[in-house]
């Protein structure tokens, strides 16, 4: 029988912005360490996106041994681990976040390339934002994903996708946190709980998919697909899914090249 090992591990500090990918991620209740704890918000405190902002997917971002740089054409900044003291509210689909603005030198940077008066705002560890309590599994908390703390995605489920495309794609449009080889196409969909590493998690629902996934993370443009194709073969309920929810349920590291264990 194949073993099913992690290929990639992903990060996104900034939610909707470049991801990362890293050899190795500690394991925290929302999810892996610094992803997506931080987003830009609109003046009204609504969260930003690449659904409604697509150029946000021009901002890349890079990891330097303990801190992060955030970077757009031949422009960077980096990203701090501290903020300005003063809290304010924040939404996040049907949630509201106590959150920190970074600081107003970030806010301008990210304002003037976007053209659009934003703040950038970080979500401390300790501040709470409860999963959904139809999956929930212990009291469980997420990040500012969008649902969950972690996704995770087989490689084999996006060969079987690619096939059925005339263009394929990246794994980079669906933003998983974590890949993994061999297994049959869309074996995810099936598990409760899986080991990797000496870590634990409940596989708690499917990832329902939007029109994120039809920009192009490299140049910004719209387009159909996949989206289309998947509505064709991967539709339930009125909803298109792809990659499968988790919920971590201990917090040590994992590696590049862990087996993975359904169980």
């Amino acid at each position: 029988m194949e073993k099913l090992k992690i290929s990639e591990i992903w990060i996104y500090p900034v939610k909707s912005l470049g991801g990362i990918r890293m050899s190795y991620s500690r394991v925290f209740p929302k999810g892996l360490e610094y992803d997506r704890r931080w987003m830009l918000i609109e003046d009204t405190g609504k969260f930003m996106t690449q659904r409604m902002y697509p150029e946000m997917s021009l901002f890349k971002a890079k990891y330097h041994s303990g801190s992060f740089s955030i970077h757009y054409n031949n422009e960077s900044i980096q990203l701090p681990f501290t903020s300005i003291d003063s809290s304010l509210t924040a939404q996040i689909w049907n949630d509201e976040v106590t959150v920190h603005e970074v600081s107003r030198e970030h806010s301008v940077w990210f304002s003037e390339r976007l053209k659009q008066e934003c703040k950038l705002v970080s979500f401390p560890e300790n501040n709470p934002r409860p999963v959904d309590r139809n999956y929930a599994v212990n009291n469980d908390q997420v990040s500012l994903a969008d649902a969950y703390p972690l996704l995770i995605i087989g490689q084999s489920s996006l060969d079987d996708l690619n096939q059925r495309l005339t263009v394929p794609v990246p794994m980079n449009r669906f933003r998983p946190n974590i890949v993994f080889t061999d297994g049959e196409p869309y074996i995810e969909d099936g598990w409760k709980y899986f080991r990797a590493g000496k870590n634990r998690f409940a596989a708690v629902k499917p990832c329902s998919r939007c029109v994120l996934t039809t920009i192009d993370q490299e140049s910004g443009a719209k387009g159909y697909e996949p989206l289309s194709t998947l509505s064709v073969y991967r539709m339930k309920d009125n909803k298109v899914y792809f990659g499968q929810n988790v919920i971590p349920l201990n917090y040590h590291e994992i590696t590049e090249g862990d087996e993975i264990v359904p169980e």
